[in-house]
């Protein structure tokens, strides 16, 4: 993958937590969140719910994949356009997640992605080692997506100008000190 061009004049105080599905980035998020810490929500899961409320079924939001990662992507940039860059935060998944999304669904990259992702800035990036696959209502990944997922969003991040590392598997709290200690 090419190297993202990005607007590297702007400066923000935001930690992506990423990865692939079930990777344990909520896990990680909340654990941030209970510490004190200010978090952000994961928005698939989040575009889900909102539409669950509207009246319709998991399959019929995921039957249209375009109207869905749209739909998760205008949260996700609603989200970071609201956030004070000076504020410190962690972001349950960012923008760029999007772009790894299109890319495992054969997606086009349609023109909100991209001005989305040049306007993107992270302080750091952290890629969250995939962890043993658990679905539930809003995850119906297997096993060979989740890995190709995971390679996709490490692709998408290592081609931005931001510091990316890489947190191996560790139990919950262990994992939230991994990042604390290499912010």
């Amino acid at each position: 993958m090419e190297k993202i061009i990005v607007d590297i004049a702007k400066q923000t105080n935001w930690y992506v937590i990423t990865g692939g599905p079930s990777s344990g980035k909520t896990t990680t998020v909340n654990i941030l969140r209970d510490r004190g810490y200010i978090t952000t929500m994961e928005h698939a899961r989040h575009f889900l719910d909102t539409q669950r409320l509207k009246g319709r079924t998991i399959e019929e939001v995921r039957k249209n994949q375009r109207e869905f990662q749209l739909g998760v992507l205008d949260m996700q940039i609603e989200q970071e356009n609201e956030i004070n860059p000076e504020v410190q935060v962690f972001l349950d998944r960012a923008i760029p997640d999007a772009l790894a999304y299109y890319m495992f669904l054969n997606l086009s990259v349609d023109e909100i992605l991209n001005e989305a992702l040049k306007k993107v800035c992270y302080k750091k990036v952290f890629i969250m080692d995939f962890l043993p696959l658990v679905n539930d209502y809003a995850r119906k990944e297997n096993a060979e997506a989740q890995k190709k997922i995971h390679s996709l969003i490490t692709e998408v991040y290592e081609a931005l100008p931001f510091p990316v590392v890489h947190v191996p598997i560790l139990p919950a709290n262990e994992r939230v000190d991994f990042i604390l200690n290499n912010l």
